[in-house]
């Protein structure tokens, strides 16, 4: 398995950043045809997801949903005053994997990769792993 590092900056707090083109280009690097493209961030305070990639109000959406399930304020203990981003973290998960076919992530017509900053702006790193024939 083939992996790389995809270098991220955020600039807010919270923001969701695409990453789908980068990890396309990745992918296109390898020259693989068919198998799996994993997406991994090792950051606590970060997560990966999919979503819709057409609308910029989906993005903003989720950012406004998750502020309102998980405040930035609320009664935590955790002492570096960044317990909502752990939270946020968590619930958006830290990984995910993508079919390969055809030379292509298989994603939905409307489908993209998020990078998820909770505890910005950072400089992150994204591991991608692209294995198959």
């Amino acid at each position: 398995m083939k992996w790389t590092i995809i270098e991220i900056k955020s600039n807010v707090r919270t923001q969701l950043i695409d990453i789908t083109n980068r990890v396309s280009e990745e992918l296109m690097n390898t020259g693989v045809q068919n198998g799996v493209c994993f997406v991994f961030t090792q950051h606590t305070t970060a997560g990966i997801t999919i979503n819709e990639n057409a609308d910029p109000d989906v993005t903003r959406d989720i950012l406004t949903g998750l502020s309102r399930l998980v405040p930035m304020n609320g009664e935590y203990r955790h002492a570096e005053g960044n317990s909502d981003a752990h939270i946020k973290a968590s619930l958006m998960g830290f990984s995910l994997t993508v079919p390969i076919i055809n030379g292509r992530l298989a994603l939905g017509t409307w489908q993209g990769i998020y990078f998820c900053e909770f505890d910005g702006p950072r400089h992150r790193q994204v591991l991608v792993g692209i294995t198959g024939k």
